[in-house]
């Protein structure tokens, strides 16, 4: 099968998937994780230990299980999503935990969000919007002064079995994961648009999760801005 037509059938798959068969989204994560899923997923939360009392948007919430994560653990976030049927899913899935949170839908190119509004932003496993640089510029836009964006990439099985080997061989066809990408292949994707990118590695119970950390920097002030402000200050 031609690569173009390979990539088209496996988009319309990944639609349907987000879409009119989201009610399946959780059971194919975990036969395609053996199990591993949600442990993929919580490997943001250690990055967000020191945010202080901010608020915490995740893009692309899908069926709401980090959403149950964040608010379990007492931070304030807001959920957000462009699949209406992911959006009903994790709010039912809040509402029979007695949980709940803001939930936005929305396209991640445009956020409805203030400059500044959130501490952190989180994802896991997003799709291609991830990369576009009007979502990037968008991430800089809405976090806070050294806030900070934690993204789970990818993760891949290790070890030996013909369960993890069939796995890796449908990720590879379907080109979700070809073994772990090098820090200077996340500074090519997520460089350039203010935010400073960290790539890392985390090991969890025979896979490998790779994240990439973004932290939104001051802006650079010249001599001139300075002395200027030096001056309002003593007035």
């Amino acid at each position: 099968m031609k690569r173009g037509i390979r990539i088209r059938l496996f988009q319309f798959a990944f639609r349907l998937l987000y879409n009119e068969f989201a009610f399946t989204y959780d059971t194919v994560s975990r036969l395609v994780s053996l199990g591993q899923w949600r442990n993929w997923q919580r490997s943001v939360l250690p990055y967000l230990d020191d945010i202080g009392p901010g608020v915490i948007l995740e893009l692309a919430h899908g069926t709401g299980a980090l959403q149950v994560d964040l608010l379990r653990a007492n931070y304030s976030s807001v959920a957000f999503d462009l699949s209406p049927s992911m959006g009903r899913i994790a709010r039912r899935r809040l509402s029979r935990k007695r949980l709940s949170t803001d939930f936005v839908r929305g396209d991640a190119l445009s956020l409805p969000f203030a400059n500044g509004s959130f501490s952190a932003v989180v994802s896991t496993f997003p799709t291609a919007f991830i990369l576009n640089p009007d979502c990037l510029v968008e991430i800089y836009r809405v976090l806070e002064l050294r806030g900070r964006a934690i993204i789970v990439m990818s993760a891949g099985l290790e070890g030996r079995g013909p369960r993890r080997a069939l796995i890796r061989c449908l990720y590879r066809i379907t080109g979700q994961s070809t073994g772990p990408a090098s820090s200077a292949v996340f500074q090519r994707a997520f460089g350039g648009h203010g935010l400073s990118v960290e790539h890392i590695n985390v090991e969890c119970e025979g896979s490998i999760i790779q994240l990439a950390v973004l932290r939104k920097a001051m802006p650079e002030v010249s001599s001139r801005e300075c002395i200027g402000l030096a001056i309002e200050t003593q007035a």
